[in-house]
């Protein structure tokens, strides 16, 4: 079987398909019906949240450790539980992520890193793939500065692929495939930036020259 690569994950996300590893590695394409996203301009921050933002608990980065946010990410959350990140799929959002398509929201506390999250950006699209914490709330606050980021970015889609609880108290709904389909296209139609400059100038806007690669959209690719 060919190996997973970083053209196979844009190519699959683009058509609103995507990875998941099954027990034994073996890997299969889904395109969920209904599709979860989470309206990026409804989210706010839990109220018992609110007072963990003002203390500044946490340090938030991006990219500073994108293979290690992946690994803790594909850690079993409990004994008995398996996990859909494979080894392959770790090598080959690594290899998106050094292609300037996958990134990784970062909390550290004593510069320890201790949650995150991370997912692909095409277009304006960001895609959500998984999150992890070792310390109370350190998701949250990724996923917090995840939504400013997107909002301070002027990306019109945040897709977080099945509905479950962790996603549904950020605000998830579901729609269905057929709905979602356009929303996907629309999306990828513009252009937007994800760097580390927009979490150093989080409430201001972008200087229109700011380095960043330019994302793929469908007329692009061959």
């Amino acid at each position: 079987m060919t190996k997973l690569t970083a053209d196979d994950l844009i190519y699959g996300y683009m058509n609103g398909i995507f990875p998941m590893a099954d027990s034994d590695g073996t890997l299969y394409w889904y395109s969920p019906d209904p599709r979860a996203i989470i309206p990026i301009d409804t989210y706010r921050p839990a109220r018992s949240l609110r007072p963990v933002l003002n203390r500044k608990q946490f340090d938030v980065r991006i990219n500073t450790d994108f293979e290690g946010v992946v690994r803790a990410c594909a850690r079993p959350r409990t004994d008995d539980e398996g996990t859909w990140i494979s080894e392959e799929i770790i090598q080959a959002y690594t290899e998106l992520h050094q292609s300037g398509f996958a990134y990784s929201v970062e909390t550290y506390s004593e510069n320890r890193l201790v949650g995150g999250l991370y997912g692909v950006s095409i277009g304006s699209a960001f895609f959500g793939e998984s999150m992890f914490y070792n310390v109370p709330n350190a998701s949250k606050v990724a996923f917090h500065y995840l939504i400013e980021i997107l909002r301070n970015q002027g990306y019109e889609l945040l897709d977080t692929q099945f509905i479950n609880d962790n996603v549904r108290r950020f605000g998830a709904i579901e729609i269905p495939r057929s709905e979602y389909i356009p929303l996907l296209k629309s999306a990828l139609s513009r252009r937007c930036v994800f760097t580390e400059a927009a979490l150093e100038h989080l409430f201001n806007e972008l200087p229109e020259n700011a380095n960043a690669p330019k994302a793929l959209v469908p007329s692009e690719r061959s």
